[in-house]
Parts: structure tokens; sequence; C-alpha cells
């Protein structure tokens, strides 16, 4: 089985961030940078695959060249070989045209199966891959927390509101998007991190995905973006125990509203 997974470079999650001065994302210099959460169990659910199956996992990523480092993590894991789609022109895109980006170059690719994170921890728009799909043409399915192969066919247990569950059945090939805590994501271990350096990392610009950059226009755009105003206020209720239970409760009622 072939397997692509996609995987996107975010900031750490314990860093303390800022803005930048225009206000209209976080001041990305002197950041650390990690595989974001959704997409590595993502790639954990695709080299589990590939050990019970046999077959191929390739992973692609799409940003600057700080990303090369995000892809040789996923390499020293197990991925067979890398995708990086490296061009000014593919910065500060949208949610669609990362995913047209993406779809014209995993065309390229004979593939089974697209995997790829449930939503980014830094925009969390839960929207690339399944865009992906309708882009490709695939079948798919969205907060997966299961999948078993059939014979030509996926079986998957989707997550759904309260506590429900629903199982689905998929042609392959398909995309699925998987939901945080599938499974337990491995760690590199120190001989895969020395043969990931061995492996290939194929880098694709703009020119080699017959796109140009009049075409990967925004259909999105953030205006601003603020820290919520942090307000806090003591008040002492004073009366009687009866009076105070009373308007503790009031005040939980209407003021609160968590009553």
């Amino acid at each position: 089985m072939k397997i692509i997974v996609c995987l996107k470079q975010v900031p750490k999650r314990d860093l303390a961030l800022r803005l930048n001065e225009a206000g209209t994302w976080i001041a990305e210099a002197d950041l650390s940078w990690e595989i974001n959460e959704p997409d590595a169990y993502a790639l954990e659910e695709a080299l589990r695959l590939k050990e019970r199956l046999g077959g191929e996992v390739i992973v692609c990523s799409l940003g600057p060249a700080r990303v090369e480092q995000a892809l040789r993590e996923a390499l020293a894991k197990g991925a067979d070989r890398a995708l990086h789609l490296l061009d000014p022109a593919f910065e500060g895109l949208d949610a669609f045209n990362t995913a047209r980006v993406l779809a014209e170059a995993l065309r390229r690719e004979s593939f089974d199966l697209i995997l790829t994170g449930l939503q980014s921890d830094d925009h969390g728009y839960a929207q690339t891959g399944v865009i992906l799909a309708e882009l490709l043409g695939l079948p798919h399915a969205t907060i997966v927390m299961q999948i078993e192969v059939l014979d030509g066919r996926l079986k998957v247990k989707r997550e759904l509101e309260a506590g429900w569950f629903q199982w689905v059945e998929l042609p392959l090939p398909a995309l699925l998007t998987i939901q945080s805590g599938i499974n337990q994501p491995r760690y590199a271990t120190l001989k895969g991190i020395m043969g990931a350096k061995k492996k290939e990392i194929r880098r694709l610009a703009l020119a080699d995905l017959g796109l140009s950059a009049q075409e990967l226009r925004n259909k999105q755009e953030l205006m601003r973006v603020f820290f919520p105003t942090k307000a806090k206020r003591t008040e002492f209720l004073e009366g009687t125990p009866e009076e105070i239970a009373a308007r503790l409760v009031e005040k939980l009622r209407y003021e609160a509203k968590v009553l």
C-alpha cells in the first residue's frame, strides 16, 4: 500500500507567542517549530499500516526551508521518502490554495491512501484535507479514530459529538483526516535518525507543478489577530448564609449563565 501523509510544521505548543507589528499573525522570529500534533498521529497510523500490509510511506509538506527539519523527523521515524513544496509563492496561502498546491504535487504519485491531520494547531481551519480530497476527486472521511483495511476498501471509525461514533466504508484510493489520540506516536531511534540522512527529499517549486502565482489568489484573508482581553473582578456577597446563597445562585444563572 502506498500512503501519502501531509504534514505541517507549526510553532511549538509551549511557546509564549507575540503578534507581528501589523497584528495580522504571530511574530515568527526566534520561534521553535514542530510537526503539527494531529499530523504526527496521521504519520504514526501510516507507519503502522505499512508494517501490517507492506508498501511505502511518503511524507509531503509545504513551506520554507525550515520545513526540511519536520520532513527529516518523519523520515527518521520510518517514512521512505519526502516531497518538499518549496517556493516563495507558497507563503501565506489559505486552505484552498494550500490544498490546490498539494493536489498538483500528489497527482504525480500513484497512491492508495492520503492521510492528513484533522486540523492544524495554528490556524485550526480543518479545511485543507477535505478540500484536497475534493480537488483530487477522492472519497474521504474526517475525524477518523480507527482504520481497517478490507479487500480494496477501508472501514473507518469516525468520532461524532456527545460520545457517539460512526463506522463507514470507503473504496480505495481515499483520503482520511486523522483525529489526535488514534494511536501513540513513536519516537525516532538513533538508527532511524542516521538512516534519514540518506533518504530522498524531493523539492518541487511553482513551475514544477504547472501553476502560476496569479492562480494562487487567496479566498480567505486574516485581517487582524488579537489576544483576548483579560478582565477580573472580585465581588464579596454579604448577608445571612441563606441570602448569600440566593444571590450567588442568581448571579450564576443570569450573569455567568452557567446554571
